[in-house]
C-alpha cells in the first residue's frame, strides 16, 4: 500500500503504566494494573517521531521510579511535554520538576476538597494536589495548572476550581467522562443533564470574558463537551491515528483512548517489533486502523482528538468564538448552538445513534 501521503503525526500521549494509587469512581484502571516488568522502558521509547506536543499518563505516571529517564527521552521528541498526574506523590513532583524546569504538570482535581476525596477515593488528594501545585508556583514552573473531569455530582465545584485557577494564574481544563477500554469502565453515563449543561453554560460566560484567546477557544471546547453530554454527533472529525497516537504501556499503538470493545478496538502496531516508526505509521495496518476511524461511531469529545482538529479547521471554532466574544462584551445572550461541522467527514462518523 502507498501511503506515501500519510503526514507525520503532531502529538503523542504515552500511557506509562496502569498502576494507579487512586480509586476514582469514573475510572476503573486502578483494578486493572500492569505488569510492572512488561511495562515500556525509556529506552524503548527513542523508536518514537519528533512531534509538537508529548502527554505522559498512566495510570499514576508518578508511580514509575524510572519516570526522569522517559522524561529525559520524551525531551528529545518535543520541545514540549506534560504529565497528568493525581498529585499523590508529591515529592517526587517536586524533584522531578527541579531536574526539568520545562516539563508541563498537571493535577487532576475533581471537585474541592470533599468532592475531591470523595471521587477520587483516597483522603487527603486534595490537599496533596494542591499543596503540589502551590510548590510548584514557588519553584518558578510555568506550565502548570488543573483539570477536572466533570460527572454527575461536580460541576459546581468545577466553577469554584476554575475561580481557584484564575485566582492562582494556572491552566484549568475540563473534561466529561467517557467509556472505553482504557477507563475499563462502561457505565459512565450524566444523568442529571440540565444541571451539569447550565454549569458548562456559566463556565464558557466567564471564559469569554477573559482577555485571553485561549480561554476563548476553551469556551468552544466546553460547548462540544456540552454537545458531547446531550449525546449528539461529534461537531468536528475525529482524526485519531492521523495527527496523533497513543502507546499503551505494552508498547501497543492506538489512535486514541476512547475505543470500546463493543464497537471496535484495533492497535495499528506495537513499537517493540518495529524497526523505525515510519514503518509502523504508514503500515497497511495502521491504514486499516485509519479507516476504521473514519466511521466510528463514538462521539468522544477529549482534548487529545479535539484539539488537533480545532486547529486544522480552526475557521469554524474562530467564527463561534468571534461572534460569542462580541455578544460577551455587548452582554448579549450567547449563541450556544451545537453545530455539525461538515468538513468531508463521513457522516456515520461520531454518530453514535446511528449504531444502535
Amino acid at each position: 500500500m502507498n501511503n506515501h501521503h500519510i503526514t507525520p503525526p503532531t502529538d503523542m500521549c504515552i500511557i506509562t503504566t496502569y498502576r494507579c494509587p487512586m480509586r476514582c469512581k469514573m475510572c476503573d484502571i486502578w483494578q486493572n494494573p500492569t505488569e510492572k516488568s512488561r511495562e515500556i522502558q525509556a529506552k524503548e521509547l527513542e523508536i518514537l517521531p519528533n512531534v509538537k506536543f508529548v502527554n505522559i499518563t498512566g495510570g499514576e505516571p508518578f508511580i514509575r521510579e524510572d519516570l526522569d529517564e522517559i522524561v529525559e527521552v520524551l525531551f528529545t521528541k518535543s520541545p514540549r511535554v506534560v504529565i497528568s498526574t493525581s498529585g499523590w506523590f508529591e515529592d517526587r513532583i517536586i524533584q522531578l520538576a527541579e531536574k526539568f524546569p520545562n516539563i508541563g504538570i498537571r493535577i487532576s482535581i475533581e471537585g474541592l476538597s470533599q468532592k475531591n476525596d470523595e471521587l477520587r477515593g483516597r483522603n487527603g488528594g486534595f490537599d496533596k494536589g494542591l499543596r503540589t501545585l502551590l510548590t510548584l508556583k514557588e519553584m518558578n514552573i510555568k506550565d502548570i495548572g488543573f483539570g477536572i473531569t466533570v460527572s454527575n455530582s461536580n460541576s459546581a465545584d468545577m466553577l469554584s476550581l476554575y475561580h481557584l485557577s484564575k485566582q492562582l494564574n494556572m491552566e484549568f481544563a475540563t473534561a466529561a467522562f467517557h467509556n472505553s477500554y482504557y477507563f475499563h469502565k462502561y457505565d459512565n453515563l450524566i444523568t442529571n443533564k440540565d444541571e451539569v449543561i447550565s454549569n458548562f453554560e456559566k463556565l464558557i460566560a466567564l471564559q469569554l470574558q477573559e482577555n485571553s484567546p485561549k480561554s476563548w477557544f476553551r469556551a468552544f471546547f466546553n460547548n462540544g463537551l456540552i454537545n458531547y453530554i446531550e449525546g449528539n454527533r461529534r461537531m468536528l472529525p475525529c482524526e485519531a491515528g492521523l495527527v496523533n497516537f497513543f502507546v499503551d504501556p505494552y508498547g501497543e499503538v492506538y489512535p486514541c483512548n476512547g475505543l470500546e470493545e463493543q464497537y471496535w478496538k484495533e492497535s495499528m502496531g506495537n513499537i517493540r517489533s518495529i524497526s523505525s516508526f515510519k514503518e509502523l505509521w504508514e503500515s497497511e495496518q495502521a491504514e486499516i486502523v485509519r479507516a476504521k476511524v473514519r466511521k466510528c461511531p463514538k462521539n468522544c469529545w477529549m482534548v487529545g482528538t479535539a484539539s488537533p482538529v480545532m486547529k486544522k479547521y480552526i475557521q469554524h471554532p474562530l467564527k463561534w468564538v468571534m461572534k460569542n466574544k462580541i455578544k460577551s462584551i455587548l452582554n448579549q445572550p450567547l449563541c450556544l448552538e451545537r453545530k455539525w461541522y461538515n468538513v468531508g467527514q463521513d457522516p456515520q462518523q461520531g454518530n453514535l445513534k446511528k449504531g444502535e
